[in-house]
């Protein structure tokens, strides 16, 4: 399928342009306009090119560390499952990690308990060390 660049253009500008901060914190997982990208790069969907993704690290108030969720439950080693987000199976995408500017959140969709996020910060480490990731 081909991808909607010039249109994801066009929604990037204008929310490049938005200035009203968004409150957020650790923990907390999130709606954003992730965007069209590149190969394998994780895109957005829809007209609004979203995805969710989980807020694992705040920096300031402009910017986080992200990792995105999907449904898709293949088998890859590098998805771990989250149980229910939203009332759907969620995996944490652990391949996607990436930073995103606070401008591309747009609603909240829940938050992990404390358990959850140690589980996937210590998982997320781990791959990062260059570990073997988990196994299903």
């Amino acid at each position: 399928m081909a991808k909607d660049f010039d249109r994801w253009n066009e929604k990037k500008k204008a929310l490049n342009g938005h200035a009203e901060p968004v409150y957020y914190h650790e923990g907390e997982i999130w709606w954003v306009h992730l965007g069209v990208n590149i190969g394998f790069e994780i895109d957005g969907k829809a007209a609004n090119f979203a995805r969710p993704v989980i807020v694992l690290r705040k920096y300031n108030k402009h910017s986080f560390l992200a990792l995105p969720l999907t449904t898709s439950a293949s088998g890859s080693a590098w998805k771990l499952p989250l149980g229910l987000v939203a009332g759907k199976h969620a995996f944490a995408v652990m391949s996607q990690l990436r930073n995103i500017d606070s401008r591309r959140l747009y609603q909240k969709i829940g938050s992990l308990n404390a358990d959850a996020l140690r589980v996937v910060r210590a998982e997320t480490f781990r791959m990062n060390a260059g570990s073997s990731p988990h196994r299903h």
